[in-house]
């Protein structure tokens, strides 16, 4: 009885760090959003993904813009709040935050790209990485116009400045996000290729 009761002493911090970051994770805001306002189904227009890139063929840019920073936000607000409740377990909570995003379990597994929560994420862990992160994403989206190069690079950043900060304890996690983020823009890179991919202001992307 004694070792079952230690037992869970020791899995529970984890385990609800986990549960945290996936449920606020999963908070679908460009779903809720676009459904509040009378936009219709996200999942039904453009190119279907939940993010605030394809809010923005609604032809809302408050909305579009509402969804990014609650995508952001959400993956802050699960770091910050695990952080704050169980010391050393912020960076659980934020990989389980990014899971949450891209595999909602209330839209069947089909989320969304997980650019800007990983952003929030970022902000949470590390200001530095975050800046960088910012910079690369805000600065080609202006640049190329192109949404998933700019949020490609920018995932990709993150572990490399990490890495360039001294923060190597965020190096692995970061990279793991990267990969799923390159994984959900397979395709994406797919239309980049055959040179079909449209930039901001135009066509489904």
């Amino acid at each position: 009885m004694g070792s079952v009761l230690t037992n869970a002493i020791i899995w529970w911090p984890p385990v609800a760090a986990l549960l945290v970051g996936y449920l606020l994770g999963s908070i679908p805001f460009g779903v809720l959003l676009t459904r509040m306002a009378g936009a219709g189904d996200l999942r039904a227009i453009g190119s279907g993904n939940i993010g605030a890139t394809n809010v923005l063929r609604t032809g809302r840019k408050g909305l579009a813009a509402a969804t990014l920073l609650l995508d952001m936000l959400k993956g802050a607000v699960a770091v910050w709040l695990v952080a704050a409740i169980l010391p050393g377990l912020g960076t659980l909570a934020a990989a389980a935050a990014f899971i949450g995003h891209c595999y909602p379990l209330w839209l069947r597994f089909k989320g969304g790209k997980g650019v800007a929560t990983l952003m929030g994420i970022s902000l949470a862990l590390s200001g530095p990485v975050a800046a960088v992160y910012a910079v690369v994403w805000l600065g080609l989206l202006a640049l190329l116009r192109i949404s998933s190069v700019a949020g490609m690079l920018a995932a990709v950043s993150a572990p490399v400045s990490a890495a360039w900060f001294g923060r190597f304890d965020l190096v692995l996690v970061l990279l793991g996000l990267a990969l799923i983020v390159l994984w959900k823009h397979r395709a994406n890179i797919e239309r980049l290729m055959n040179g079909s991919e449209p930039r901001i202001g135009r066509s489904r992307g």
